[in-house]
């Protein structure tokens, strides 16, 4: 059987940037090796999720990969407790949460300034979680990945239900899907039930009083005390979203589509869905410089001896779109296709290795958020035909032979090319 490389850029899709000739940073940025694979192959365009959704990641990657959001997804915070190993069970509330700036109520930077560092959150997490003393409940605060973290808590009385609003006031909840949104109120938003059970009001208590209380003791920590000194924004409010009390029961990937799957993954919620969905993780470093993308791609090509499949996930282009920076973004995407694909596809058999790269959602430069407007998709190697399109970008993907496709198309259609 062949074997797949399947690769998502997140965030990758974008609008026309003005200051790059009203050209996307895809379009702007040059990329040789992936436009080699455009030629050599098919293409197409993907709406993850659904018409007019702006995914948050968590349920673009579960569509990408072959589940339904909408009937299998858990909620995010119940994906990245599992992917950082936190004691959750069935009847716990567990969230995502941020680490943010608040002049109370109001919201001053919804991500620390982007510059909180992983220990600084460690630390804060740590004197909550020592300090903090919520009503006939427990709880767990971790923090993971710079200003980003999970909650757990636990009723001493009976279960949660996850079926409330978020504090985020940057995301919608609508049903297990978390959605973005590009305009909102920048308060903090009050935890709401949305049914009228005695466990989504218990949720909903538990929760702003988590809120508030932490966000005093953190506003008096000696660790935003530092840097305010340094003039910098302080990490005192920690916002929710995206509740999930259940954890899934799922087909392993491996049962439902056939290959034996592995992945390389950067954050806890891409960690957590390959643990639900039954795939392994590949131990490989935080992605931080060139020669770290080169790794990957190494240890890419050697992991393809062991699995049949891999599923890599490369976080790079978001980030700068979130801030507006169009031109960053553009460099992460020729950086991600010097130092990643540019070496991986000279060390795989093309006549044996089938090569997908898409997008788990697009994030505009322009409106600083993640939009529902479709993400290009690449499908080469192992028993493909060339279609004729000429390069990897939003436009010339969506004139490919592959045509729209949704999320939840794609992994059924390669793992028959597969078998083929």
């Amino acid at each position: 059987m062949n074997r797949l490389l399947y690769v998502c850029l997140d965030g990758l899709g974008d609008d026309p940037i003005p200051e790059l000739d009203d050209r996307t940073p895809l379009e702007a940025a040059q990329t040789p090796f992936l436009d080699s694979l455009a030629q050599r192959g098919r293409t197409g365009t993907v709406v993850t999720v659904g018409e007019g959704i702006a995914p948050e990641s968590d349920i673009a990657v579960f569509a990408i990969l072959g589940y339904d959001p909408r009937d299998e997804h858990p909620g995010r915070g119940v994906v990245e407790a599992v992917g950082v190993g936190m004691d959750f069970r069935d009847g716990d509330l567990a969230y995502r949460v941020n680490f943010a700036t608040a002049d109370w109520p109001r919201i001053v930077d919804r991500r620390v300034g982007r510059d909180l560092t992983s220990d600084e959150a460690a630390a804060l997490a740590d004197e909550v979680n020592r300090t903090l003393r919520l009503p006939n409940a427990t709880f767990e605060l971790r923090a993971t990945v710079e200003h980003r973290g999970v909650l757990v808590i636990r009723s001493n009385e009976a279960t949660l239900s996850a079926n409330v609003t978020n504090t985020d006031p940057a995301y919608r909840k609508e049903g297990h899907l978390g959605v973005a949104l590009e305009t909102f109120e920048p308060e903090v938003a009050r935890c709401e039930p949305l049914d009228d059970s005695e466990a989504a009001r218990r949720a909903a208590a538990l929760t702003n009083a988590f809120v508030e209380d932490s966000a005093k003791i953190l506003d008096a920590s000696e660790v935003n005390a530092a840097r305010r000194r340094t003039r910098k924004l302080p990490g005192n409010l920690i916002l929710t979203r995206d509740g999930g009390d259940a954890r899934p029961n799922l087909t392993p990937i491996r049962d439902r589509f056939g290959p034996e799957w592995g992945c390389f993954v950067e954050m806890p919620v891409e960690r957590g869905i390959a643990v639900l969905l039954g795939m392994a993780p590949v131990d490989a470093p935080r992605l931080m410089t060139e020669a770290d993308y080169s790794t990957w791609a190494r240890l890419a090509a050697d992991a393809l001896d062991g699995y049949d499949a891999l599923y890599i996930h490369i976080k790079g282009p978001d980030v700068p779109a979130h801030d507006g920076r169009a031109e960053d973004k553009r460099d992460v995407i020729e950086l991600i296709d010097r130092a990643f694909f540019g070496e991986v596809l000279p060390m795989i058999d093309p006549a044996r290795t089938l090569v997908a790269v898409t997008a788990d959602h697009s994030t505009s430069c322009v409106r600083k958020a993640h939009t529902p407007d479709p993400v290009p998709l690449v499908v080469s190697g192992a028993g493909v035909t060339s279609d004729g399109s000429e390069s990897y970008g939003e436009r010339a993907c969506a004139r490919g032979s592959l045509g729209p496709l949704r999320g939840v198309e794609i992994v059924p259609r390669l793992a028959g090319l597969l078998r083929r």
